[in-house]
């Protein structure tokens, strides 16, 4: 049942508001001053308030103020009859969901608290998919070599260096970048993923950059490109080494001058975005071969990063592994299994030649085909005679 608090000085309008409110289902507390609605908002949860301007003790906009400090995300809805329009735009300003005179409109006030809850739903679904997006990306595992990286995301984070992170494919590189940019000024901005690998050479300067309508034979609209799209956020280039060289000096050029300009225009776009990188490859040995530019390799790596191999984290595995038994029996739907200690001894015996993403595909596998308690015996029966 949805909750609404009334903090209102006159006794008539807090009994007429409860009685209608009541009538529709909804759960009503009260209050007759600003101190005592404080003290309601702090011990209970309200899915809307609603609160007078003008009253005793605090005024209603203190209130709106201090309401916001506790939990930004209820909507208050202000509620006076002594009000005119500098105190309804005062009141939105100060974050007021909305503004109603007295005595209100029962339509108006029915639908503005409809309104009002579908907005604190979004709230609440927001948060729920922030989290998953989070636990997601969560870097697990307790080894020296994971806290270092830990260490270092925490002093890298809050500043806007460019970073390079390099390790074999499947290590988890995409997982730093995450943390790096949920750790960032920039995390409530958009965290743009390019897999340059993925993109024909032909088209990832179009990818990246953008182009104008009519730049090429398929180009029938205007389109924005990632360093667009990311303004204000991050851009995570991931496997930059298989760039081509030509997209590479754009980028040093976007680097160099944080402006871009699309494909087949001449406009410059100032573009004010943060810059991860990603590879697999030795970058060093890629300049000695000509195939990457050593100016943009220095431009990228501010802040080199390195994600050791699954093989060099042995200490790391059971600890994985039975976070991805629990995250995948979840998502399966499945009565939660377990695994045997001679189970995850032998995970640890085996050359994890896939890193972590393979380790991930191997519990699946387990859970899928063991039952409920995993042994040493379904390892070396459905994993390592799959590798030999």
């Amino acid at each position: 049942m949805k909750r609404i608090l009334i903090i209102d000085d006159e006794n008539s309008i807090r009994r007429t508001l409860r009685d209608i409110l009541e009538n529709e289902g909804y759960a009503i507390d009260d209050a007759p001053d600003g101190l005592e609605g404080l003290k309601l908002v702090k011990s209970n949860h309200y899915d809307v308030v609603l609160c007078d301007i003008k009253m005793p003790k605090m005024d209603g906009l203190e209130v709106l103020d201090k309401i916001l400090e506790t939990n930004s995300d209820v909507p208050v809805v202000m509620i006076s009859g002594h009000g005119n329009i500098d105190t309804a735009v005062d009141a939105i300003r100060k974050g007021a969901y909305d503004y109603i005179s007295k005595p209100p409109d029962l339509n108006r006030l029915l639908v503005t608290i409809r309104n009002a809850f579908e907005k604190s739903n979004l709230v609440t679904e927001t948060k729920i998919l922030k989290k998953k997006v989070s636990k997601k990306y969560e870097m697990i595992g307790e080894s020296g070599s994971i806290k270092k990286i830990h260490e270092m995301i925490s002093r890298v984070a809050p500043t806007d260096a460019r970073v390079l992170i390099t390790g074999e494919n499947g290590t988890g590189k995409e997982l730093v970048a995450h943390a790096i940019h949920e750790n960032s000024q920039r995390s409530s901005a958009p965290l743009i993923e390019v897999n340059c690998a993925a993109i024909p050479s032909e088209l990832i300067e179009s990818e990246l950059f953008g182009h104008e309508k009519g730049a090429f034979t398929s180009a029938i609209r205007q389109k924005k490109g990632n360093f667009e799209l990311a303004d204000g956020g991050t851009l995570f280039l991931d496997e930059i080494g298989d760039m081509s060289l030509s997209a590479q000096a754009k980028v040093l050029r976007a680097l160099q001058e944080s402006k871009i300009t699309r494909v087949g225009g001449d406009k410059e776009i100032n573009v004010n975005v943060r810059v991860i990188a990603a590879t697999n490859k030795n970058l060093k040995k890629e300049i000695e071969k000509g195939n990457f530019r050593e100016d943009l390799y220095h431009r990228l790596g501010v802040i080199l990063i390195h994600v050791p191999s699954l093989n060099e984290r042995k200490d790391d595995i059971p600890t994985l592994a039975k976070h991805f038994l629990q995250q995948i029996c979840q998502e399966y739907g499945m009565p939660q299994k377990e695994f045997a200690t001679d189970a995850l001894k032998a995970l640890q015996s085996i050359d994890w030649t896939g890193n972590i993403r393979e380790l991930r595909n191997v519990v699946e596998r387990l859970i899928i085909l063991c039952d409920k308690k995993i042994t040493a015996a379904d390892v070396n029966t459905y994993v390592k005679a799959h590798k030999s």
